[in-house]
C-alpha cells in the first residue's frame, strides 16, 4: 500500500478499505515506536514514522553471491520520483560490476540494475512531465534490482498502455543501443544488408528485430550455435552463421556472392571482430558494441584504408551525459516501435527477486537467449 510523505519524517498511507480498520497514531512507545491506536472509519489513513523499508540486491562483497535485504526508504527531492519497481532488466554490466570488472567502481555495499519498469507512488514538487499512478521504464547508473528505485524525473519514460513491464524492462538499454548503433552510428539504410555477431542475445536480439524489422535491412545473423541461429531467424534475420562450426568470413563470402556486408554490429571482439571486418564491403562500418568473447582485438588499419571502412565505437551511456536528446529518442523510439507493432523483445528468462543469483548464473554460463528479467513485485 502506497501514499506519500508529509513533512519531517512522517509517511502518509492510504488504508483499503477493509473493516476495523484503525489510525495509527504518530506518537512513539518503547515496543514499535509508536503509541497509540485510534479506531476509525475504512478508507482511513495510516500514519507511519520514516523507518519504511524495502527489499533489494546487495552486493556486499565483490564476486561473492549477492544477497536480498531490507534497505531504509528515503525522503524524496523536488525534482525526484518514487518508483515501486515490477520488473528489472538483467545487463552484463551488472554482472561486471558485481565483480569489480566494470568502468564505473561502486562502493560497497551497492545495489545493481540498469533498467526497469514500475509504477509511480510519489512525485517531488518541482515534478510535472510525471504523475502518481503512471506507468514508466526508466534508466539509472544503479539501485534498480529492488522493490522501490528513486529516480530522477528525466529519466523516466511513460509506457503506453498495452506494454506489459516485462516486455518494458527489457527495451532501454538493449533496444535503445540497437537502435543507435544502427540508425545513429552506422546510418544504415533500407536495402542495406548487416551483419549482426552474438546475435542470440539480448542486445543482438535487439539489433536484429530493428534492422529487419523497423530499418527492413538484410540481416544476417552469426551466433554460437543452430539453435541461437534459428531463433535470430525467427527475429527477422534471412541466413544464419553458426561460427562454432564454420569460417565466418568464408561463410558471409558465400552468401553475399563476396560483395561482403555494408554493416557490422560486433559484440563479441577476438577473432570473430577480424573475421566480420574483412567481410565488410567497399566503404563498410563496423560497429564495436561489446567483447563478449573476452579479447578486446586491435583493428588493422590498412584494412580500413584499402576497402575505406569506417570502424565505429558505441558506447550507448555515454550519450546520457554528452547528447541527452540523442539518448532519450532512442527510449522513446523504441516504446513506439513496440507500440506500434514493429519489434517484439525476446524474454529469455524470468526470476524472482530471490533468484537473483540464478539469473546472473543464467547469463554467464551462456544459457541465456535475448533478455534476462527479474520480476520484483
Amino acid at each position: 500500500t502506497w501514499g506519500r510523505w508529509l513533512s519531517g519524517d512522517m509517511w502518509l498511507r492510504w488504508c483499503p478499505a477493509v473493516r476495523g480498520a484503525s489510525r495509527l497514531a504518530p506518537h512513539r512507545n518503547n515496543i514499535f515506536g509508536l503509541k497509540s491506536w485510534d479506531p476509525i472509519s475504512p478508507g482511513s489513513i495510516v500514519f507511519l514514522q520514516s523507518q519504511r523499508t524495502y527489499r533489494a540486491v546487495l552486493c556486499t562483497e565483490l564476486k561473492k553471491p549477492l544477497v536480498v535485504k531490507d534497505v531504509p526508504s528515503a525522503l524524496l527531492q523536488s525534482h525526484e520520483v518514487r518508483i515501486h519497481v515490477r520488473c528489472c532488466g538483467v545487463n552484463f554490466a551488472d554482472i561486471l560490476a558485481c565483480q569489480g570488472l566494470y568502468q564505473y567502481q561502486h562502493p560497497l555495499p551497492f545495489i545493481p540494475g540498469i533498467e526497469y519498469s514500475g509504477d509511480v507512488v510519489e512525485t517531488g514538487k518541482a515534478v510535472t512531465n510525471i504523475k502518481e499512478g503512471d506507468c514508466v521504464i526508466g534508466v539509472t547508473s544503479g539501485k534498480a534490482l529492488a522493490e522501490e528505485y528513486i529516480a530522477d524525473s528525466k529519466l523516466l519514460w511513460k509506457i503506453p498502455q498495452g506494454v506489459p513491464y516485462e516486455q518494458a524492462a527489457a527495451l532501454p538499454v538493449s533496444y535503445g543501443t540497437a537502435i543507435l548503433a544502427l540508425k545513429h552510428r552506422a546510418q544504415t539504410q533500407l536495402g542495406e544488408t548487416v551483419l549482426v555477431t552474438v546475435a542470440a542475445g539480448a542486445t543482438g536480439l535487439a539489433v536484429v528485430d530493428i534492422a529487419a524489422n523497423v530499418l527492413k535491412a538484410k540481416v544476417i545473423a552469426a551466433a554460437g550455435s543452430d539453435s541461437k541461429c534459428r531463433l535470430a531467424i525467427q527475429k527477422g534475420a534471412v541466413e544464419s552463421v553458426n561460427y562454432n562450426e564454420a569460417g565466418l568470413k568464408e561463410e558471409v563470402k558465400k552468401l553475399t556472392a563476396n560483395k561482403g556486408v555494408d554493416v557490422v554490429i560486433d559484440l563479441f571482439g577476438g577473432d570473430i571482430f577480424k573475421q566480420a571486418l574483412h567481410s565488410l564491403a567497399f566503404e563498410g562500418r563496423i560497429v564495436v558494441i561489446g567483447f563478449a568473447g573476452g579479447a578486446i582485438p586491435s583493428i588493422p588499419a590498412n584494412i580500413l584504408l584499402l576497402k575505406n571502412i569506417s570502424a565505429l565505437g558505441l558506447f550507448w551511456g555515454r550519450y546520457w551525459n554528452e547528447e541527452f536528446p540523442v539518448f532519450s529518442a532512442t527510449i522513446s523510439s523504441a516504446l513506439s516501435y513496440y507500440q506500434e507493432g514493429q519489434i517484439q523483445p525476446h524474454i529469455g528468462g524470468v526470476f524472482k527477486l530471490e533468484e537473483v543469483n540464478e539469473a546472473f548464473a543464467h547469463i554467464i554460463q551462456r544459457k541465456s537467449t535475448g533478455k534476462v528479467v527479474i520480476s520484483v513485485n
